[in-house]
């Protein structure tokens, strides 16, 4: 993951990825891909992207998936104590990752599923 350009951590099966793939195309965006459940980040991978996203892990975990709700993700706390064990998880279970997160050349992140977050990227 550089900063020198766009990637988007893509699951070619959610629409929403899609469209945001869709609109870096359109725009022109010179992008990579990273089939993320494919080739799952590392806890540090995850990290970096909390920090640029500015987000906590808990902030971009689908709990609604099967597996949060098998790990029990529901109760788990939200505090600066918590934050390793949510990582851990989602860098061993990328499916729990919002999606589809598109890393900016400048050292941003977004987290691409609304047109406002899409209109972000240019």
């Amino acid at each position: 993951m550089t900063s020198e350009q766009t990637e988007i951590w893509h699951n070619p099966r959610c629409s929403k990825s899609r469209t945001a793939t869709a609109h870096l195309d359109e725009t022109g965006a010179n992008y990579t891909v990273r089939r993320y459940l494919d080739d799952p980040p590392t806890a540090d991978e995850v990290r970096e992207v909390l920090r640029r996203l500015g987000a906590q892990p808990w902030d971009i975990t689908r709990t609604g998936e099967q597996i949060a709700k098998d790990l029990g993700m529901a109760d788990w706390g939200r505090t600066p104590a918590d934050r390793d064990r949510w990582i851990e998880a989602l860098a061993a279970n990328p499916q729990l990752i919002q999606r589809p997160i598109v890393l900016t050349a400048d050292g941003g992140a977004v987290v691409a599923r609304s047109d406002d977050a899409l209109r972000s990227l240019g």
